[in-house]
């Protein structure tokens, strides 16, 4: 069992029509999953920068219609993750889908667009993508600000909902501004910057601040968050996992695969089908408790939302 935190299949489900069910150009989909060790998988509303700010936030709405009417819907098997409550009752031949957001670009300045998605089961919140938006600046803002005041309002309101807030993307100001502030915090999909001088990777003052907060990080598969090499394979990743246990993270680890986010693929984890080979070398180096731990039960330990 494993529990992956971010995929961006709902944008190629919606960008290119596809279908999740029987499309081969996704790394997720219905047959690829079922034939993986992956339990629960999050589905992020990511809506692309080049769509205009007034439409936004509909395209928001129509991703998670497509979540609906693709993945839940149709699939007596597959159940809607809303709360920690939901991740402990899942039966053996059940698995599970939540709806996380990545970037809050799409809720403009509006509280109220914000508490409708969280009405609709969205469960972890990503603060930015890599530019500003008017929480807080991104990653790839050459400004790096942190929380402007509508900011703060928004992680009041998650805190208050019981929501993860999701620190990958945001710039280094509004990680520690978030530190500060939110009592739930995650880094869905972040590398180590020591093994890997990538700005999207965390360094060991991030990673020990989210220890310190009783956080979650997820190990990600992004080749150039992983490797400055031509070729990245699975091997790298590991070396990741063994970081970040040996700096204390053993209990806040986890996975957050971005499939169907990137267009270049670590070799030995080109679909999610493929977490087995990750899973079997893993086990063969790990504990079964650390093992355990990060393939899913870190993940159901911080879940925020009780029922």
């Amino acid at each position: 069992m494993i529990i992956d935190a971010h995929c961006d299949v709902l944008l190629k489900l919606w960008s290119d029509k596809l279908d999740f069910k029987t499309s081969d150009k996704l790394q997720v989909n219905l047959r690829k999953w079922r034939e993986s060790p992956v339990k629960v998988q999050c589905f992020a509303i990511f809506v692309p920068p080049e769509v205009s700010e007034e439409e936004q936030f509909q395209v928001a709405l129509e991703m998670i219609t497509i979540f609906f009417e693709q993945i839940i819907e149709p699939n007596k098997d597959i159940k809607f993750i809303q709360s920690k409550s939901d991740l402990i009752e899942l039966k053996e031949n059940e698995r599970g889908a939540m709806l996380t957001l990545e970037g809050c670009h799409v809720i403009g300045r509006d509280i109220n667009k914000l508490k409708t998605l969280l009405r609709l089961g969205v469960r972890a919140v990503g603060l930015t993508w890599n530019q500003a938006n008017g929480v807080a600046d991104g990653i790839g803002e050459k400004r790096g600000a942190g929380l402007s005041s509508f900011g703060e309002k928004v992680i009041a309101l998650l805190n208050q909902e019981r929501i993860w807030v999701d620190v990958s993307h945001l710039s280094y100001q509004g990680f520690f501004d978030v530190i500060e502030q939110a009592k739930y915090i995650m880094a869905s999909h972040s590398n180590v910057y020591q093994i890997c001088q990538h700005r999207r990777n965390l360094d060991n003052q991030q990673i020990q601040a989210i220890i310190n907060k009783d956080g979650w990080i997820g190990v990600t598969f992004v080749p150039s968050f992983t490797n400055k090499k031509t070729t990245v394979t699975y091997h790298d990743t590991i070396k990741h996992v063994l970081y970040y246990i040996d700096a204390g993270a053993e209990s806040c680890l986890g996975f957050g695969s971005d499939f169907d986010g990137i267009d270049e693929y670590i070799e030995g984890l080109e679909s999610i089908e493929q977490y087995q080979t990750l899973a079997d070398e893993l086990q063969s180096i790990l504990t079964s408790r650390q093992w355990t731990n990060i393939a899913y039960q870190n993940f159901i330990n911080k879940f925020p939302r009780i029922n």
